[in-house]
């Protein structure tokens, strides 16, 4: 069976419950592991997903019209699988791409904030993405109307952007975006959904889509927002993962500025301007342009700090004491030069790869 296929099964199999997929690939993983033997692993709302196995003529169609289209699928477990992701506790198991796998893999910042966003708010949206975009982040966000589309937008001016759907790869959501998904990929960005084709953008399958925004990124921007929200859910998420989260002050007359200060008063660092974000993650600007000098004396000498078996992220930024999203960059410079190579969790050093 074509493993691109036998991935996608498995997506329909267990969709919406992704994360219930991926506790099954950390136990069986997917190309050593036969389709019946996920069966039994099925949550018991999904049981009835067994029949899919016997009549997989509507889904093998969509398939193929869906990797004419570009779509590809990647399993927790695939080398390109984006390492931030494989940190959170509920990954998802399957997730479909179309457009660049890479920019899955590079250092992400989230953008969220309210749909019905003031003029401000989506000014605001627009010029952080361009520059943060500009400076080397890919700006993270989930194709909404409002902050999301401006932040999609301001990235793709100045590098970037990576759209989290919270429905199937074959129903953008909403359709209004559809153009806006379309230049995302062709500005070098990516589409990317756990959900099977078919499955409509239901409100319960939010939340699940906020959770790969903020896990697929350093850290997750607020741009407006009111109290209770979206927003906020997706913020707190941010911080249950162990990542950044950064809020925008507003007006106190504003009610779409009581989300983000609401924020503040509970430890969310200030974002005022680019330099808030450099101080929390290091000058990335520098970070880049290290990276792309060829340096044969500075490479080796982070691979002084990788063992011979797996190296978490989180692991080589303790033992270097380096920004993560320079380390990041000097982790990318290796493995395009053949020193190490990235896998699910982390990175191995190659055999001869010695200092």
């Amino acid at each position: 069976m074509d493993g691109q296929y036998k991935r996608l099964l498995l997506q329909a199999l267990f969709s919406p419950s992704s994360a219930a997929l991926g506790r099954a690939l950390k136990q069986y993983p997917v190309d050593r592991t036969a389709l019946a033997d996920y069966l039994p692993l099925l949550p018991a709302g999904l049981k009835e997903r067994r029949r899919l196995l016997d009549n997989t003529g509507s889904l093998a169609a969509q398939y193929e019209q869906l990797r004419e289209q570009g779509w590809c699928w990647l399993a927790l477990g695939d080398a390109g699988y984006p390492p931030l992701l494989t940190q959170i506790a509920d990954p998802p198991g399957v997730l479909a791409v179309r457009g660049s796998v890479e920019a899955l893999n590079a250092p992400g910042l989230a953008m969220v904030g309210a749909r019905n966003a003031s003029a401000d708010g989506l000014d605001n949206s627009r010029r952080f993405s361009r520059q943060l975009a500009a400076s080397g982040f890919v700006i993270v966000s989930g194709l909404a109307l409002g902050v999301d589309a401006a932040a999609h937008r301001g990235a793709i001016s100045g590098g970037r952007t990576v759209a989290v759907l919270g429905s199937g790869p074959d129903r953008i959501y909403p359709p209004r975006n559809a153009s806006l998904a379309s230049q995302i990929v062709a500005a070098d960005g990516a589409l990317v959904t756990e959900f099977a084709p078919g499955a409509a953008p239901l409100p319960a399958q939010f939340p699940q889509r906020n959770r790969v925004i903020s896990g697929l990124s350093l850290g997750t921007i607020v741009i407006e927002a009111a109290i209770r929200s979206g927003s906020l859910i997706s913020a707190r998420t941010a911080l249950s993962q162990g990542r950044e989260v950064f809020a925008i002050p507003g007006s106190i007359h504003n009610p779409l500025s009581k989300g983000c200060h609401q924020l503040l008063r509970d430890g969310a660092s200030w974002l005022e301007s680019l330099d808030d974000i450099f101080h929390a993650f290091g000058d990335f600007r520098r970070s880049v342009e290290a990276a792309n000098i060829t340096d044969q004396g500075a490479m080796p000498e982070l691979l002084r700090h990788l063992t011979g078996g797996l190296n978490s992220l989180d692991a080589l930024q303790q033992r270097t004491g380096l920004p993560v999203t320079e380390l990041a960059g000097q982790l990318s410079e290796l493995e395009l030069e053949g020193w190490v190579e990235r896998v699910a969790g982390g990175y191995l050093k190659r055999s001869g790869a010695v200092v």
